[in-house]
């Protein structure tokens, strides 16, 4: 073990991330956490005084509400027919084990409630930049395996291309009580290969500082069933699936992170915070005020009049005008004037991260709208939910790919690894996700247009059928093979056939066609 210290995650070596990406990274949080700092105000006594910042987090709204269009629990994860490696044994039934396969990914996704997780954690991520999920197995329980959900603040690429993260530390904390303090101990868990062998690397850092990493210990300090190193032979794939979102990092562009709505919306999500919480001060100063002769005035002790001292503005209470008594001073609430301004930067803001106007501001329109007019309307943000989906759609492929890794690696269980996929060809494996288009895609209007680009010869019959009954590719080819093998079965293949075909019950005549 290396007698080493870190302050920073970032300060290792092995992770080659400009520091301030993860500074980006921890204001986007402060913002999707709706986390501001007390606002300090000067009062009428000239004493500071400090009051609770009132947002308005649009951060968490449209993360949510994209989310909850990109993914919910309609989605479906289906493995299509396994293609056999070369191999000298003929007798290798590929379709048994493409449904063993199916059942055993089935299981695991149920086991994690694993749409529900996914579309919290998407939510995050799109809010945030970025996350990841890495299955393992656990062997507390009957070696079954597990998914860790990776926040952006707690993954760190090692080694990227354009294309994927391949190598990546991951990092997880653990606070507890020593001594009537608290001590922070941070694990990292490399991930990286060298040649063709997949290395783990586990560090167990402590630190009595929240703000570092701290000094490397052993282990066993917390993790005592742990090994600092394990090697895994014949893996394909890195062990954990990568999501970023959509775009160009345009903050860091040599940065293989993914940028938040948060990054590039900060200005008018400030905007919009600062006005709402000027409404709702408003709202709050807007009780009755009213101005009183002096004699109806108390004094404190140190003779000062007595005005409420939450109060910013100084309020005239005395006058020598004869006959003066109280007057009602309160000054109306410019309700119409803030809603026009929040309109208008809620506008801005849904321009800026992809959204249809309307999604969130008050519409141009009203009245009943037809699907159509839905669909044209929103076509902005369907553009935007497609671009997520082939994130989306990618990471639950590495995620699929990555639990097959573990389930065929002997090493990383007690008893027999829990499926059979030797002889499979990974590279061919066909995985396809099919996603809920809900109020996007008319599911009759689609079906009639496969039927006529089918009818055209413009698409393929397997295509159609995969298109209109969500299927993969694999599985809707051997859809249109039954298909057209029971239509030819169906044919007449004689006159006699025919005529049968014709007149089921022969009537009007007997078998050799004569008259009775």
């Amino acid at each position: 073990m290396q007698g080493n210290s870190l302050t920073k995650v970032t300060d290792d070596p092995r992770v080659s991330i400009d520091p301030r990406e993860y500074q980006r990274i921890e204001d986007n949080i402060h913002y999707y956490a709706d986390q501001y700092p007390m606002v300090s105000f000067i009062n009428v006594y000239k004493e500071r005084q400090q009051r609770e910042f009132k947002p308005l987090n649009m951060t968490k709204t449209a993360a949510r509400r994209l989310a909850s269009i990109i993914f919910n629990e309609k989605c479906e994860v289906n493995i299509g027919s396994l293609t056999a490696a070369a191999s000298d044994d003929d007798s290798v039934n590929t379709t048994d084990k493409s449904e063993a396969v199916q059942d055993f990914i089935e299981a695991v996704l149920e086991d994690n409630d694993f749409k529900n997780r996914f579309e919290e954690e998407l939510e995050k991520g799109i809010a945030i930049g970025d996350f990841a999920i890495r299955p393992y197995v656990d062997s507390t329980d009957h070696d079954k395996i597990k998914l860790a959900w990776i926040r952006a603040d707690q993954f760190y690429p090692l080694r990227s291309n354009t294309n994927a993260v391949t190598e990546a530390c991951i990092s997880s904390r653990l606070t507890i009580i020593e001594n009537h303090q608290n001590v922070y101990y941070t694990l990292l868990e490399f991930h990286e290969w060298q040649g063709d062998d997949y290395i783990i690397t586990n560090e167990l850092y402590k630190s009595t500082d929240p703000a570092i990493v701290g000094d490397r210990v052993s282990l066993a300090e917390q993790y005592p069933d742990l090994e600092e190193t394990v090697t895994l032979h014949g893996l394909n794939y890195p062990l954990f699936a990568y999501f970023k979102t959509p775009g160009a990092n345009n903050k860091s562009l040599e940065s293989p992170l993914g940028v938040g709505l948060v990054d590039n919306s900060k200005e008018v999500l400030d905007a919009i915070n600062e006005t709402h919480d000027n409404f709702v001060r408003e709202i709050e100063l807007g009780k009755r005020r009213q101005i009183i002769p002096e004699e109806m005035v108390r004094y404190d002790d140190k003779h000062r009049p007595i005005f409420d001292s939450y109060e910013e503005g100084y309020v005239g209470v005395g006058s020598d005008e004869p006959g003066f008594k109280p007057t009602d001073i309160t000054n109306d609430i410019r309700v119409d004037t803030y809603n026009t301004a929040m309109d208008r930067l809620i506008k801005e803001f849904e321009i800026q991260i992809g959204l249809s106007t309307g999604t969130f501001s008050q519409a141009d329109s009203l009245g009943t709208v037809t699907a159509t007019q839905v669909v044209s309307d929103n076509s902005m943000t369907y553009q935007t939910r497609s671009s997520y989906l082939t994130k989306v759609e990618q990471v639950i492929k590495e995620m699929v790919r990555a639990i097959l890794e573990l389930a065929i690696t002997p090493d990383l269980f007690t008893d027999d690894t829990p499926i059979d996929t030797s002889n499979v060809d990974f590279d061919d494996l066909d995985i396809t996700v099919q996603f809920d288009d809900g109020v996007f895609v008319d599911k009759k209007s689609q079906a009639d247009l496969m039927i006529e680009l089918t009818n055209n010869g413009l698409v393929p019959d397997w295509y159609a059928i995969m298109k209109v009954n969500d299927l993969p590719e694999s599985e809707a080819r051997k859809w249109a093979e039954e298909i057209k093998q029971s239509k030819a079965d169906a044919m007449p293949t004689s006159f006699q056939e025919q005529q049968s075909a014709d007149n089921p019950f022969n009537l009007g005549g007997d078998d050799d066609g004569e008259e009775d």
